[in-house]
C-alpha cells in the first residue's frame, strides 16, 4: 500500500493499493473521555429514534450543536439572538462508533482544536454514561460575522477567555 497523492477518488481515509486503486485505510480509534475538558450531560428524546430502533444520524449533528451551544451561552456569554455577532457552521464532520438510543443519557465531551481570531474548530465526543470511548466523535467548525453584513470578525474577548479555558495545547 501507498499513499494516494493526488488520484481522482482518494481523500485523507484513502491508500492505495499495487494496481492504484483507493481502499479504505485503517480506522482511527474512537476518542477517548480523558482528553476532553468539558462536559454536558443530554436527554434523548423519543422522537430521536428511527424504524431501527436507535438515534437516526441526523440527531448527532443536533446534540453537538446543543453541547457547543450552551457551552457559548453559559461559559462565554454569548447572546444569540441579541449580540452583534454570529457563528456560521462551515463545516462539520462526525464518526459512529456505536449507537444511542432512547432513554439513553448522552455525556457530550467538548474541546477547542483551534481557535482563530474569526473562526473555532470545536471538537466534539459522545459518551455513553460513563463509558470512556466515544460512540460517536467529530468536529464542528463556527466562523464569526457581523450579524448585519455576515463579515468575519473578531471573537469578543468573554467568549475567547471561555474558548481558550478548554482549547487543546
Amino acid at each position: 500500500m501507498k499513499a494516494c497523492g493526488n488520484r481522482v477518488g482518494c481523500r485523507r481515509l484513502f491508500v492505495c493499493d499495487s494496481l492504484g486503486v483507493p481502499v479504505m485505510a485503517e480506522r482511527k480509534p474512537p476518542e477517548v473521555r480523558a482528553d476532553y475538558f468539558h462536559f454536558r450531560t443530554m436527554a434523548t428524546r423519543w422522537k430521536d429514534n428511527d424504524l431501527y430502533g436507535h438515534v437516526n444520524n441526523v440527531n448527532y449533528y443536533s446534540f453537538f450543536d446543543t453541547l457547543l451551544n450552551r457551552y457559548l451561552i453559559d461559559d462565554g456569554g454569548f447572546r444569540p439572538t441579541e449580540d452583534p455577532i454570529i457563528g456560521i457552521a462551515v463545516e462539520t464532520y462526525c464518526r459512529f462508533h456505536k449507537s444511542f438510543a432512547y432513554p439513553e443519557d448522552i455525556e457530550g465531551g467538548l474541546r477547542i482544536g483551534h481557535l482563530g481570531r474569526s473562526s473555532v474548530r470545536y471538537e466534539i465526543a459522545l459518551f455513553g454514561v460513563g463509558e470512556t470511548q466515544a460512540r460517536a466523535d467529530g468536529h464542528f467548525v463556527h466562523v464569526f460575522v457581523e450579524r448585519q453584513t455576515n463579515k468575519p470578525t473578531s471573537l469578543p474577548d468573554d467568549l475567547r477567555t471561555a474558548l481558550e479555558r478548554i482549547a487543546v495545547r
